[in-house]
């Protein structure tokens, strides 16, 4: 067997060796913070960043279809996709005038979602409800509740909630929903093999 410079290129990914007076373990030991990095083949990450009824049910379809084929899943909420989470209903007191108006510009509600498209002031809502019911397709509430039961986990942007005064009370009931910055949004996107913008 004869060796060359190609054969002992490192594998895609890693490093290549530097000419150090590194013992054998510290080499290891890079190699093996290195390898530690990697992206999980079976991690998807989804950033949810639209409020609209039709990317929130994508996100869903996707997030729950990868769950059950044994997918760590999570999904991040952002701007418009934090305050789709919101529950209907009066907003609680002690906002600002700016928060009270957001809160009156993005009402809550998952069944007050509006298309992406050809929405119609709610006509063309009403009728891809119908037509769903009609051929047994599952709602909103329903994606969300086969998320939740395939263990997809669901995190939502702080400074989002911040800017928009939206209150966690505010939010849906989802288990084990999280509130977190950005860091660990770009922590889970970095660890997971796949991630989406939605």
């Amino acid at each position: 067997m004869t060796l060359n410079a190609s054969s002992l290129s490192p594998a895609p990914g890693l490093t290549p060796p530097v000419a150090t007076q590194d013992t054998l373990p510290e080499r290891v030991a890079r190699l093996e913070r290195q390898m530690a990095r990697q992206p999980d083949p079976n991690s998807m990450t989804i950033l949810v960043f639209s409020g609209d009824l039709d990317r929130l049910m994508a996100a869903f379809t996707v997030a729950s279809g990868a769950a059950a084929s044994g997918m760590q899943v999570q999904m991040f909420f952002t701007f418009w996709g934090s305050a789709a989470l919101k529950r209907g209903g009066a907003q609680p007191g002690g906002k600002t005038l700016v928060e009270r108006m957001f809160g009156w510009l993005l009402p809550g509600g998952l069944d007050r979602r509006a298309l992406s498209r050809l929405d119609f002031a709610g006509m063309g809502r009403a009728l891809m409800a119908r037509e769903m019911r009609r051929k047994g397709i599952a709602d909103l509430p329903a994606l969300i509740s086969n998320a939740i039961e395939a263990g997809v986990k669901v995190h939502v942007c702080e400074m989002t909630l911040d800017m928009m005064g939206i209150r966690r009370e505010e939010l849906i009931d989802y288990p084990g929903m999280s509130v977190c910055g950005v860091a660990s949004f770009v922590e889970m996107a970095a660890g997971g093999h796949n991630c989406l913008f939605i």
